[in-house]
């Protein structure tokens, strides 16, 4: 691949938007155009990008694709890449990085070998790709660091899954996993208003964050955060039906930082406002 005179970075607008133990999200804005020559990149990790404004051209060492909006732009750990922007100028972009280790522990799993590469260089906008765009934006806007750092490991395993056709049975947890699980679920139980991280939690069970996710996930349904989130849902409307204490005291003592986002996950939940779902109890 040929390299530009111009310094890469010169044409990039970058901003980092979320961020975690080995994985970051990055809103970026390119504004090279037809004018400029391509130049040489190498990928510092792996790389899910969500193509949200313009289109370019991309060759990396699986391939060469037209990127545009909907579209998925893959890259490997290590691995030189070059864009190519012709047919016009300001594309955007929200890109995961993962680093090479969290990335190959999820592979192993999901693929069942921690040596798993993108053998693609993008995926199009079809159904199977189209919700991992979608988390890939939910990302800018995660209602916390939990949230988004469980909702980024998911996106990842999703790509391999997607692109390895979902071949791969998931194993069934074993004893001491399930217990480790229960672990957990009693930890939440016992004060769902603490700010309990994914980390904290797979750290009680003696496990990387990503293992402890993936078990948690198939065993009890949902995310660690999202049964949080539960448990103080139900905290909330056991409280609503049994006091006359006001909604945001309710919301405030139950978890939640503040009333909008109480009342949205309430209503979401229970199909009804706070207030309403007490005058019913």
């Amino acid at each position: 691949m040929a390299r530009s005179a111009k310094p890469p970075d010169e044409g990039l607008a970058k901003r980092t938007v979320a961020t975690g133990d080995g994985w970051s999200v990055h809103e970026v804005v390119c504004r090279a155009g037809p004018s400029d020559r391509p130049f040489e990149e190498r990928h510092d990790g792996f790389s899910i990008s969500a193509v949200v404004d313009g289109s370019f051209t991309y060759r990396s060492d699986v391939g060469y694709g037209l990127l545009y909006p909907g579209a998925l732009l893959l890259g490997n750990n290590g691995r030189c890449f070059e864009c190519g922007h012709a047919h016009g100028r300001g594309d955007r972009c929200v890109s995961l990085n993962v680093r090479e280790d969290l990335f190959g522990e999820i592979a192993a799993s999901a693929a069942a070998t921690g040596r798993f590469r993108f053998p693609v260089a993008s995926l199009p906008p079809t159904p199977g790709s189209l919700p991992i765009f979608a988390g890939l934006e939910a990302l800018r806007s995660a209602a916390s660091r939990r949230q988004g750092e469980e909702l980024a490991l998911r996106l990842i395993e999703r790509v391999i899954g997607e692109l390895t056709a979902g071949r791969r049975s998931p194993a069934t947890p074993t004893a001491r996993e399930t217990r480790r699980v229960v672990e957990a679920i009693r930890l939440i139980e016992r004060d769902p208003t603490r700010p309990l991280q994914l980390q904290d939690l797979a750290a009680i069970a003696g496990v990387s964050k990503y293992h402890f996710l993936r078990v948690f996930r198939r065993l009890v349904g949902m995310t660690p955060y999202q049964y949080l989130i539960s448990a103080r849902l139900r905290r909330a409307a056991l409280d609503l039906a049994s006091t006359k204490r006001p909604v945001l005291a309710v919301a405030l003592d139950s978890g939640f930082g503040d009333l909008s986002t109480f009342n949205a996950r309430f209503r979401s939940t229970f199909g009804t406002s706070p207030s309403k779902y007490r005058r019913t109890c």
